[in-house]
């Protein structure tokens, strides 16, 4: 079951999907998005074979493979999701011997504990990262990193809410997040259910109120980490970080461990999606850019460590500008 993001904040509305392949086409579709959050779609889509594939070991294994493949392809950049899929095979292959309803479940299981321990690393990261939030900061954050995002709670809006649930008098500048208006319509959204002030800049106002003083903080989420501590995150968050720098405000990130690839050397190593053009050339039904233009859209860009303060994970915080990297937090 999914809540369609798409839709949001206008309609509230859940979608039940049967079958594997409609769980990708809803990953790449981003009925559901965000990295944590598409690694535990994929973990029940995966589930899901186990469910409907009654034949032997042989066969199991083969529709799993399949399915991972597939399911693997729809989002390129969030590691997340090869994590989940990868976790999801060993487990296939730990039960295929087993009866079909043993199997799936195993399988069930498997994806039930992938969703429970991203939302414990959400609640664990966000209380390590509103340490550093100031008393009565307005924080600056770029599209959307919150319960709708993960299993629940937030990355960088689990620091937030924990922030909030501290006392603190803090606020929110949530960038519009162009084209996809992830800031505009969710987290803005999260945020008034939850009762933390918040107002919808467009992402080039930033640089504006960073100038003048107005931002004290700033926290994304993220679909990769690099060994070196380079960051994969949406579209418009390197220039955040480039501005936040410029005028001396800590930029900081939160993720789960699970973002964290250490086989990836640096940011210049991570795939980069290229969404459609006609993300950019429309908003919403309204067409605004001409017939024949063409509109270039990478989903995400990369941060370099050395614009990175501190980025909270649940094993720990790592201070890339303090020359520390991921791997300190192994052991």
């Amino acid at each position: 079951v999914m809540l369609d993001q798409r839709r949001l904040p206008g309609e509230v509305c859940y979608h039940r999907y049967a079958k594997p392949d409609e769980v990708a086409e809803a990953i790449r579709g981003m009925v559901v998005r965000g990295a944590p959050a598409i690694g535990i779609a994929a973990a029940y889509a995966l589930a899901l074979v186990a469910r409907y594939e009654r034949g032997d070991a042989k066969l199991f294994l083969v529709a799993n493979g399949t399915a991972g493949r597939i399911l693997n392809g729809t989002r390129p950049t969030a590691v997340n999701l090869a994590w989940a899929i990868a976790r999801m095979s060993r487990k296939a292959g730990e039960v295929a011997e087993l009866g079909p309803e043993e199997r799936f479940a195993g399988m069930l299981t498997e994806a039930e504990a992938i969703h429970r321990e991203d939302v414990a690393a959400c609640q664990r990261m966000g209380a390590l990262g509103a340490e550093d939030v100031p008393e009565g900061a307005v924080i600056l954050t770029q599209c959307n990193a919150g319960a709708l995002a993960t299993g629940g709670y937030g990355t960088a809006l689990g620091v937030v809410r924990a922030a909030h649930a501290q006392g603190k008098r803090i606020r929110v500048l949530a960038d519009e997040t162009r084209p996809y208006l992830q800031g505009a319509r969710l987290t803005a959204w999260e945020l008034h259910q939850d009762g933390i002030p918040v107002e919808v800049i467009t992402d080039n106002m930033a640089g504006h109120f960073l100038q003048r003083g107005e931002v004290q903080f700033v926290v994304v989420g993220s679909d990769r980490i690099a060994a070196n501590a380079d960051v994969a995150n949406k579209i418009g968050t390197y220039s955040v970080a480039v501005l936040a720098n410029r005028h001396e405000v800590p930029f900081t990130v939160a993720a789960p461990w699970s973002t964290v690839d250490l086989r990836t050397r640096s940011g210049a190593d991570i795939p980069i999606e290229q969404r459609p053009g006609d993300e950019v050339a429309r908003v919403g039904d309204t067409v605004v850019v001409a017939e024949g233009v063409e509109c270039r859209h990478p989903g995400f860009d990369i941060t370099p460590a050395s614009l990175v303060d501190a980025i909270y994970t649940e094993r720990g915080v790592v201070r890339p500008k303090l020359g520390e990297r991921p791997d300190v937090l192994i052991g």
